[in-house]
């Protein structure tokens, strides 16, 4: 008989992050004999951005789970749909609904605080006379908001070094919510201070997932690295074949 094939893991940063926001995980994930992708997501658009994603998934050979942070959940319910995705874990992430937006998830729940936080800044759309507009947090409250329970210079790198996300992101539909076709795991960060928990858990509980919940700031993959490699090992095990 042969061996179960060990799916690639392929981890989607969320808005106002890079891929190094899985610094502290992916060591976690390496040791544990997996093969990590952590693309960086363009945080354009959430259409383009799951393209984007999915373009990254076909080129893998053999079967993905896809992990997704915060925006990044939204970005992989629409890029998870790639036949070679085998399982979507959602850390403290929007499990969006076919044709639901972020800001429509967001706003069934009060706001967790982020919103009078956020900093509106122009930038060129390439190839248009057209202006977009780019949304990050104010760098001063950053630390508070996202990384409460990390080391404070840490914080403060994370704060100076975002990756915005262009406003149109937090308006567009999913066109498709891979949840549906394919299991998922949900991760709800108790102490989140960015994503109210009660709009992860929403979705998560909708969508039917197996969740779990971790005390954590938003950043639970830098707070938490051993919880979340524990239950990405999990998801790994429990589709295996």
């Amino acid at each position: 008989m042969s061996r179960p094939v060990s799916p690639t893991v392929v981890l989607v940063h969320g808005a106002f992050a890079d891929a190094s926001s899985y610094a502290r995980l992916i060591p976690e994930l390496t040791a544990a004999g997996l093969e990590v992708v952590a693309p960086a997501v363009p945080n354009r658009s959430l259409v383009d951005d799951a393209a984007y994603i999915a373009s990254v998934v076909r080129a893998i050979p053999g079967p993905v789970v896809l992990v997704g942070h915060s925006y990044g959940g939204a970005v992989i319910t629409v890029a998870g749909t790639e036949d070679n995705v085998q399982a979507l874990v959602y850390l403290a992430g929007y499990a969006l609904e076919e044709g639901e937006s972020l800001g429509e998830l967001q706003g069934r729940f009060p706001d967790s605080g982020l919103g009078d936080a956020l900093v509106y800044t122009p930038f060129p759309v390439p190839g248009s006379d057209e202006t977009g507009t780019d949304v990050s947090v104010e760098v001063e409250r950053f630390p508070a908001l996202f990384a409460a329970d990390l080391d404070s210079e840490l914080a403060a790198v994370l704060a100076v070094s975002q990756r915005p996300l262009a406003a149109r992101a937090f308006t567009e539909t999913a066109p498709v919510a891979a949840w549906k076709d394919k299991p998922s795991w949900g991760l709800v960060a108790t102490a989140d201070r960015t994503l109210n928990p009660e709009v992860e858990r929403y979705g998560y509980e909708r969508a039917g997932m197996t969740t779990i919940e971790v005390d954590s700031s938003h950043l639970v993959m830098l707070a938490q690295p051993k919880a979340v490699a524990e239950l990405i090992q999990d998801v790994v095990r429990s589709t295996a074949h």
